[in-house]
Formats: structure tokens, sequence, C-alpha cells
């Protein structure tokens, strides 16, 4: 075997075994106590990386890796990091780093068209929305809830100047539905407010009725609904609650609605899968992660605002070493008082780099191949009449189960993930334990796919045999 084949078959071995084989606290030992007192050499380091970091590394790209949602990764992409290391600027305002804060800006807006967003959340040169690049999903769900808050103690205390703070916030609360990600209930712990979840019809999905008929008990309770969190693309099964029915209940009753369609939010630039996202003209802010589904790797997290003034005023703070000659222009924003950190790097250089490099056109190619990827995989499990589809395969995820216990499917998934051929995760459904197969890897292909399936199928034929005896 010479170096250009063990290069080949590592990298067939690394596509084979996707989860590590590892135990917890198997790196400590692999490493000095302390820092080194002397530089050590590249190369050095680099030896290190196969013996220390790769054995105890998940394939997230591997195209047998099946877990969880897509984690995004792209040539452009990789190139656009380096990049921004090289550049290494922190871009907290425009005098920081004038093409940081306003590439950001224009790329939101390219992103923005590209969803066919209403032009409220465009900043445009005019406009009073605009987009925002955060972490992830969970800090834009904060930023909202935050924001909202912010704003619904301006206008209560507006009207009635006596009330304090402390006694308003006590009687706040938001609403999600009982499918949301746990980083929405945890917004509310940060926040300091009530969360209730809203109970979801049989399509998982919120409906209109519930919210209303929760929001009438708690009205008439005295308490103060201010923030509702719509998901388009639930994490368990990418289910879609109806924001048509929604978003006109939440602006009668003057609740601020955010939309989280962190994984799903990338489908609605293809024209077929934009009715998803109807009704976003009722919301007052929208967020997804283009580092889960849009080629742009992690972390990268748009999010929109109808009014960026609603933000901006939660969160801004000007001491006087931050302020600069530009900043009440009118054509500036500094996009510190749109986050929690204050420094921030130049992470639009990704979005520019992999929207040119794909476009469009190759991007909607690249959505559409996996959604034909898990379509292809439901229709094996359909063809297999010892196992059953658990929800609607609406994009890339597919939710399934043998029939029969739950127990059954327990061991069927800790057997599957036992031979680390390829990485599952389960979730619940109606008090069902599912297994969710998630189109992932960029490289995933059909014969992947069938290949997890027969695997999936082989193992299940030797569960079921071993029960009958």
């Amino acid at each position: 075997m010479d170096a250009a084949e063990f290069r080949r078959r590592g990298k067939e071995m690394v596509d084979y075994v996707v989860y590590p084989d590892v135990e917890p606290g198997y790196l400590r030992s692999l490493i000095p106590e302390e820092a080194p007192l002397e530089a050590e050499s590249y190369e050095d380091v680099v030896k290190d990386i196969e013996r220390v970091i790769m054995p105890g590394v998940t394939h997230w790209h591997s195209p047998y890796f099946y877990a969880y949602f897509p984690t995004a990764h792209s040539f452009p992409a990789m190139l656009a990091d380096m990049l921004c290391g090289a550049i290494g600027c922190i871009g907290f305002s425009w005098a920081a780093s004038p093409a940081c804060t306003e590439l950001e800006t224009v790329m939101l807006d390219w992103l923005g068209k590209m969803l066919k967003l209403p032009e409220d959340f465009l900043a445009g040169t005019e406009g009073s929305g605009g987009g925002v690049i955060q972490g992830t999903a969970s800090e834009a769900t904060l930023i909202a809830l935050l924001a909202a808050r912010s704003k619904i103690i301006k206008l209560i205390q507006t009207d009635h100047p006596d009330r304090s703070e402390t006694d308003i916030i006590s009687k706040l609360v938001a609403y999600s539905s009982d499918q949301a990600h746990s980083s929405v209930e945890r917004a509310g712990l940060i926040g300091g407010v009530r969360m209730k979840k809203i109970p979801t019809d049989s399509k998982f999905s919120v409906r209109g009725a519930a919210l209303q008929k929760v929001l009438e008990e708690d009205r008439a309770a005295g308490l103060i609904p201010f923030f509702f969190c719509a998901t388009l693309g639930t994490t368990p099964s990418c289910a879609f609650d109806c924001i048509t029915e929604l978003g006109p209940i939440c602006n009668a009753e003057k609740i601020w609605m955010h939309i989280d369609a962190a994984y799903a939010g990338s489908a609605f630039i293809c024209p077929e899968f934009r009715p998803l996202l109807n009704g976003i003209e009722f919301a007052d802010s929208f967020n997804f992660n283009p580092h889960k589904w849009l080629l742009v790797n992690f972390d990268c997290s748009a999010m929109w605002v109808k009014k960026r003034s609603d933000i901006i005023g939660a969160f801004k703070i000007e001491p006087l070493y931050l302020k600069h000659d530009h900043q009440e222009s009118g054509l500036v924003t500094d996009y510190r008082h749109w986050q929690i950190p204050l420094g921030r790097r130049f992470r639009s250089l990704k979005m520019w780099f992999v929207f040119r490099m794909y476009g469009l056109k190759g991007l909607q190619a690249y959505i559409r191949k996996h959604v034909g990827l898990a379509k292809e995989f439901e229709s094996l499990v359909k063809a297999d009449q010892r196992f059953e589809i658990s929800a609607d395969v609406v994009l890339g995820l597919v939710c399934f189960r043998l029939k029969g216990s739950n127990e059954l499917n327990e061991i069927l998934l800790k057997r599957i993930n036992s031979a680390r051929k390829i990485h599952l995760v389960p979730c619940q459904l109606a008090g069902k334990f599912v297994l969710r197969f998630a189109v992932c890897a960029r490289t995933t292909e059909s014969r992947h796919v069938r290949e997890a399936w027969s695997h999936i199928s082989h193992l299940a034929s030797e569960l079921l045999q071993e029960l009958r005896h």
C-alpha cells in the first residue's frame, strides 16, 4: 500500500466509521498536564492531530451521518473562514471595520430577497428593518424575547408610570409549541419570564384556536402575554406551526411573533417550498441557520426584524470609547446593539463566497437533492411492512419506527449506533419512541441512503428473529 492508496483508504475509513469508539476522559491521558514552556514545531502539532484529536471526532460530514440536522460545509465557506481569520477584525461597529458591517447588511438583504421576505424585513438604504448574523438560532430566539420584553415594559410604563419593572415582569408570559426546541424554553429561563407550551394537533403543529384559548385564560388570570415563538420545521419531526392563523392573533393581541425556522428556512429559497413561509408578513422577527443547510459553515444564523429600533432600543449602551463620527448618519448600523456579545467576526464573508460561487440555482439544486434522498428513504421504509412512517416527510427528515413497542425501537437504535456504520438519534412523537433519519452531508448520494437502509433492515431482521426464539 503506497501513500496515495493509504490516503484514499483512510478517507473511506473515515466515511465508514462515523461515530468515535472512545470513553469519556480519553483525551486527558494523551496530552501533557501543562502547556509547554518552550515552543514546539508545527510538525509535532500536526502529528498529534491523528493521535489525539481524530479518534474522538464524530464525523458530521460523513455520508453515513444521519443524526440531528445537517451542519453546512463547503469549500467556498472554508476559504472565506480562512480570510476572516487572516483579516482578524472585531467588527462591533462600523468604525471598527466598515467592510465587516456593510457586507453583512447587504448579504442579509441578498438572502432576504432569495427568501422573498416582505420589504419590511430588508434594510436597503432607507428601510426600518434589516438583518443580522447571530451565532445560533438559540441566540436569535433569546434576542427576540428580550427585545419583546423591553418593548412591552416600556409600553405599559408609558400608560402606568407607577408600575415597576419587577411587577410587570412577574406577570409576563411567553409561548411556544410543545414541539419547540429546548432553546426556546431556555430563552424564557434566561429572560426571567414564564414560558408556556401550546399543545399541537395530529400533525404536531400549533393552530390558531389552541393559542387563542390559552391567551384568553391567561389574560383572565391577570397575566400579560407578550411573546410567541412559532416554529417552522420542528426538531423532532420537521412540523410547521400554522403561522397564517397564529400571525393575525399575535398582531391583534399585540404579541411579538418570532419565527424559528433554524433547519427548514434554507428550503424557502426554492419556489415549491416557499409557501411554507406564508404568514411571515405577520411576524416581528424571523430566523434560520444558513450554517445548517445552505452550505455556509458554522457559525452563521440569519435573523431579520421588521423594526430594528425594537432590538437596538433593548440593547443600546453608548460608552464614549465606542462612539464614532458616523453612527447617527442613517446609513450605518452598529451591530453591537443587535446582539449579546460586543465583538463579532467577519462572518458575512462566508455568505458572500457561497452565494457567488454556487449561485441561487446551485443552492436550490442542493436543497432539492437532499429532499429527493429523504423521499427515497421514505419509499424504502414504506415498502417494508415491518416499519411505519411517524410524521409527514416534507423536507430532508424521515421519522420512522418498527411497528411495535418503544422498547423494541430503543433496542434497534442502540444496535444501529453500536455498529458505528451509520449514526441516528431518536425523538418522541405522541408517546412513541421514533427514529430520525436526516439527510445531512453534502456528499450523501443515493447509494449511501440505500446502504443505510440495508443496514437498518438487516439489524431489524436479526432483532426480530431473536425475539421469535
